[in-house]
């Protein structure tokens, strides 16, 4: 595992803060969110903060560089919940010659539910591994 950030639970240790709505038909048998539909909440930060760094992803993408995940953990904590609206915190985490972490803190009126990294890596466009642009590890990405 290349983990190496442990996410805060407190949302002022984050650089930026995306919200969402949680839906009805994300709900399980037991009326909380399912687990599985925190991944796409993730992949919504983490697009919503990349264009607001100044790099939306489908121009990355037109660059040439793709950032395949590799990896992924989260802590539940509490669950979600029919119509939360949920604070979705994001910080970037270590920045290596290929690879980069995104930590989360996902929380409903200041409360922790989730914490989660997400480890990517930069591929080409027949995935092979390709070193990242160096606007990632440059302040704007990472102070964003």
């Amino acid at each position: 595992m290349r983990l190496a950030l442990i996410p805060p639970t407190d949302p002022g240790d984050y650089q930026f803060v995306h919200t969402i709505r949680t839906r009805f038909s994300e709900t399980d048998a037991m009326g909380i969110i399912h687990h599985a539909a925190y991944l796409p909440y993730l992949e919504e930060a983490r697009v919503e903060f990349l264009r607001h760094a100044g790099h939306p992803y489908d121009e990355v993408r037109a660059g040439g560089t793709d950032f395949a995940v590799l990896e992924v953990f989260v802590q539940y904590r509490q669950p979600l919940r029919f119509d939360d609206v949920v604070d979705i915190n994001l910080m970037v985490g270590k920045v290596r010659g290929t690879t980069f972490q995104i930590g989360y803190l996902l929380a409903v009126d200041g409360v922790a539910r989730a914490t989660a990294v997400t480890v990517h890596g930069a591929v080409d466009a027949t995935g092979k591994a390709r070193r990242l642009p160096a606007w990632i590890a440059g302040p704007q990405f990472a102070g964003a």
